[in-house]
């Protein structure tokens, strides 16, 4: 595949090397965005007719579990992007369509009002025409690529149609958005995920992106299959990873009074059997999601669901194993663990959170509506 090839060779020259420093200082991955721009895999899911590549789901998500290995605070500035450029694909104006697909554009989603939590399908932010205008306003409690992005897919009440939410492109450089304060947490410190608020902003009305009032149906329809399946490729990737990490460790480090390393103990030995195993069911569960997507199978929109909750939890325990297996040595940043261990913290939280889908798994078995 010829657009892997130019990744990994990007991966290996900017992603790799920064990754570090881009933990350590809450950088946004900058000089990466421009890399995969420059190599056309910023329009990886654009089609072809406005320049882009026109691939799908399945190549999106090796093109994240690759960076995510790496870094995956750049996976998800890429992950969000490729989600927003979803939307755009389908509603989006032609323009921003070719400066996507070329590479000179990044896009994200900002569809999380504070005080919503989990329920980012039901925005609080509100929208009304005032002349030639729609004037916008809003909190959104976190946003990926916040004051980096060149748009953002925002979300609001629809304006007069029924529904739950209606999507706008927001140029972001509009007058009355402004960041709240920049992120500074525990994991994925370079993907700038920060609160963002539209304070009186005003867009045109072919900004609109779809019906108004029409927003739930591409953000569940359209856009969660894609998110689900892209965000739990970071954390296949990162589990990949960690494991890498902690079999290098396991293999090389000794007791010396012993004269053997810790991967010759069989507690150890099982301790990595139990985390590969969870690995390769987040990643065969994946797998299934991309093909029952792709065959329009009936429990297509059950697997969406069940990827991002399973490959999170799987992240959980088996970054928390990598940890236990390295011991002490777990702790410093040489050793490769512990800032995959904080960056898996994320997915589980990240909305919908997983208890949010094990409520609305549990619906679907038990034969409920899921948005009743």
């Amino acid at each position: 595949m010829p657009y892997l090839q130019k990744l990994d060779a990007i991966i290996a020259a900017t992603i790799a090397p920064a990754a570090i420093a881009t933990d350590r200082d809450a950088a946004f991955p900058r000089a990466a965005i421009d890399a995969l721009g420059a190599a056309g895999l910023l329009g990886l899911v654009s089609s072809t007719e406005v320049g882009g590549m026109g691939l799908g789901p399945a190549e999106a998500a090796q093109l994240i579990e690759r960076i995510a290995r790496a870094c995956p605070s750049t996976a998800m500035v890429v992950c969000m992007h490729l989600c927003a450029t979803t939307v755009l694909e389908k509603t989006g104006n032609e323009k921003v369509r070719r400066e996507i697909a070329a590479g000179r554009h990044l896009s994200t989603l900002a569809w999380s009002d504070t005080g919503t939590r989990s329920h980012f399908w039901a925005p609080a932010g509100s929208a009304r025409g005032e002349g030639d205008a729609v004037v916008l306003d809003g909190s959104k409690s976190m946003v990926t690529s916040a004051g980096e992005a060149d748009s953002y897919v925002w979300s609001t009440k629809p304006m007069a149609h029924d529904g739950a939410s209606t999507l706008w492109l927001v140029d972001s450089k509009c007058a009355g958005l402004s960041e709240v304060k920049p992120f500074d947490g525990m994991g994925l410190r370079g993907n700038r995920s920060s609160p963002l608020t539209a304070n009186s902003v005003r867009v045109g009305a072919s900004d609109m992106l779809g019906a108004d009032g029409g927003g739930f149906d591409i953000m569940i329809g359209s856009v969660l299959p894609v998110f689900s399946v892209l965000i739990a490729s970071t954390s296949i990737g990162l589990m990949e990873a960690v494991l890498e990490s902690s079999c290098a460790h396991a293999g090389g480090s000794k007791f010396e009074h012993l004269g053997s390393t810790l991967s010759e103990l069989p507690t150890i030995r099982a301790y990595l059997a139990r985390a590969r195993i969870e690995a390769d069911l987040a990643r065969t569960l994946r797998d299934d999601t991309l093909a029952a997507l792709a065959a329009n199978r009936p429990d297509a929109m059950l697997r969406v669901m069940q990827v991002k909750v399973a490959a999170a939890e799987a992240a959980l325990t088996v970054t928390d194993t990598a940890m236990r297996v390295c011991g002490g040595a777990a702790f410093r940043k040489d050793v490769g663990v512990e800032r995959y261990f904080r960056d898996a913290r994320a997915a589980s939280v990240m909305a919908p959170t997983s208890d949010v889908l094990y409520d609305f798994i549990g619906k679907v078995v038990c034969g409920m509506p899921v948005f009743g």
